[in-house]
């Protein structure tokens, strides 16, 4: 077992399992959490692995980057950071869509901003109340990151995407499966149970095909569409976040969760 500060990595039986560790911050993103996923996904593309599975500690799946972290950085730097802290996420995420194995996720809490890229990157998610999935974007006045734009249309539509994002609709267990977002939502109890059987199943599976089958899925046109999308939403993340807009909805989203 490979142990990190801020992900915690196991690989056993060609299982490997990343687990978000920084659950006193509800696992929100910060340069060290991705610096520590990116190892963590080095030491996954060096194994023999035939399913990667997704977790987290705490009460949180994930809450996006660390408003507090962007709010401690001086106006005069928060570009530059904002566009380090988007682009190491933008390129986990295209990682994960690059795996030669399926990628299973388990989502027991909530998944706001653009950590859901981890979510929207996986093929099967196993999903369980309190979980949501939210932006939050336009509440804030930051540009979307993670691939709502770049990620999310293609699996939902247009339609939906553009009503989830603009009227910043939470969306629940059962609207996320619904919606093609989960594969399938349990009781917080039965996630581990669904996990494994979905790791049985995989067992008996060929692995050249599974490998093959997730390629096709992702043909290299389709990933540079990603690519392309993902940069967009850094470039337009990086314009907002040091506007006076973006500096009071962030003072307004602090006070409400202090």
């Amino acid at each position: 077992m490979t142990a990190r500060p801020l992900v915690l990595t196991t690989i056993e039986r060609g299982v490997a399992r990343l687990t978000l560790n920084r659950p006193a911050r509800h696992n929100s993103l910060v340069p060290e959490l991705l610096a520590d996923f990116h190892a963590a996904l080095d030491h996954v593309e060096a194994a023999e692995i035939f399913a990667v599975v997704l977790a987290a500690n705490g009460r949180s799946f994930s809450t996006g980057g660390d408003l507090a972290g962007f709010a401690a950085v001086p106006r005069a730097e928060r570009r530059a950071y904002a566009d380090a802290l988007v682009g190491s996420l933008h390129r986990a995420i295209l990682r994960l869509l690059a795996l030669p194995c399926p990628l299973l996720v388990r989502l027991h809490g909530p998944v706001t901003g653009g950590s859901c890229g981890l979510v929207f990157a996986a093929d099967l998610v196993a999903i369980a109340p309190p979980a949501f999935l939210a932006s939050y974007y336009v509440d804030v006045g930051f540009g979307p990151d993670g691939g709502w734009t770049a990620l999310l249309p293609e699996k939902i539509g247009i339609a939906r995407a553009a009503a989830v994002q603009l009227l910043n609709r939470p969306i629940g267990p059962e609207a996320a499966v619904a919606l093609g977002l989960a594969t399938t939502a349990s009781e917080p109890d039965g996630l581990d149970g669904q996990i494994a059987a979905w790791i049985a199943t995989l067992r008996g599976k060929d692995r050249a095909s599974l490998r093959a089958t997730r390629a096709l899925l992702l043909p290299p046109q389709r990933l540079d569409a990603v690519r392309a999308g993902l940069e967009r939403e850094r470039a337009q993340f990086v314009d907002l976040v040091d506007t006076p807009e973006a500096e009071a909805g962030m003072a307004r989203f602090l006070a409400r969760t202090a």
